[in-house]
Order: structure tokens, then C-alpha cells, then sequence
């Protein structure tokens, strides 16, 4: 099986400090354990405000799609990222404004 027919999944993160972190890969448990714990493999971003929670989540068919949806996300203003993810209905207590 090669990487691109993976199962991709485009997630944000609650970092400790209040800020959202939005990522893709193939294994949510394992990236979120990565960004909490390994210093290596965490993202240099998350590793100063740990921990992270994972906020919101959606699949993709492809990496391509994954890293195309990742870069709109990014883009969107903090107010637009919370509203996707209370449309989700996986707003926690720390985001309600």
C-alpha cells in the first residue's frame, strides 16, 4: 500500500497556550502522542505549548486533498476556525467565547 492510498486526516489542535495548531497525517492517535511527547517528531510549534488537544478532525481520500484542505484552514482567521469547529460540534469549554 503506498502513502497516497492511505486514509488521510486534516485535524486541529487546542494548544496550552490557547493558540490552534492544524495539521494532515494518516494515524491521529500516534500524531497527537507525537505532539505531546517526542521532542523529534512533534512539531517545533507544538512542543512549546504542550499539551494539545485534538479540537476538530475530517478525512480526506488523498494527502493532496488533506494538504490542500490543511492550507485553507490555516488561512482562516481565528474566529473562522472556531465556528468550523463549533459547526462540528466539537467545541471544547476553552474556545467558547
Amino acid at each position: 500500500m503506498t502513502v497516497e492510498n492511505l486514509n488521510w486526516t486534516v485535524y486541529v489542535m487546542l494548544c496550552a497556550d490557547g493558540s490552534l495548531y492544524t495539521g494532515i497525517c494518516t494515524n491521529l492517535l500516534r500524531r497527537l502522542h507525537e505532539h505531546n511527547h517526542s521532542d523529534k517528531l512533534g512539531a517545533r510549534y507544538t512542543r512549546t505549548r504542550r499539551p494539545v488537544i485534538v479540537v476538530y478532525q475530517e478525512s480526506a481520500p488523498s494527502r493532496s486533498i488533506a494538504s490542500q484542505r490543511e492550507h485553507q484552514i490555516q488561512s482562516m482567521t481565528r474566529v473562522q476556525k472556531v465556528a468550523l469547529i463549533n459547526a462540528a460540534g466539537q467545541l471544547p469549554e476553552a474556545l467558547v467565547c
